[in-house]
């Protein structure tokens, strides 16, 4: 594989360009982090009472929706946004996952989750008392990408 890179000062955005015989694996995946570290660009402003917090995504553990508001929650904490959940899921990284239709997960922070027949999956996070429940149709969506982390 050939890595070039031209400066031209003419551009007003960077512009990536992957040029292959033919589409495979690696080239999906090329794509796939360059398409997560543009994204992971994208600055949320998270908002407490009269406050403006710009808090990095690697802290956030899940976003919900609470009646027509949307939150972001940390391990010790929980902060508004002013998006959509819909529009969240077009701008956040890969690493982010809705998992029901409330709730957007981040799923490198996962740390437990209970299986039971009788319900939903809960899933836990270190370090915090906090927990979110996974509707049955995206349990096994999840469970393949926690699985793809893992190789």
């Amino acid at each position: 594989m050939k890595i070039k890179i031209e400066i031209d000062e003419r551009l007003e955005d960077e512009e990536v360009v992957i040029k292959t015989p033919c589409m495979n694996e690696k080239i999906q995946h090329i794509q796939e982090v360059l398409r997560d570290i543009s994204k992971s660009q994208t600055a949320i402003v998270f908002y407490k009472g009269t406050v403006e917090y710009y808090l990095s995504l690697n802290d956030i553990l899940f976003f919900e929706t609470d009646g027509k508001e949307i939150h972001g929650h940390t391990c010790d904490d929980m902060y508004k946004i002013k998006y959509k959940l819909y529009e969240l899921e077009e701008i956040l990284p890969g690493r982010f996952m809705r998992v029901s239709k409330s709730t957007i997960l981040n799923i490198q922070k996962i740390y437990a989750l209970h299986k039971t027949i009788s319900s939903p999956c809960l899933v836990e996070f270190e370090h915090t008392h906090k927990q979110v429940y996974i509707s049955r149709h995206y349990y096994k969506p999840l469970r393949s990408r926690l699985e793809e982390k893992r190789l």
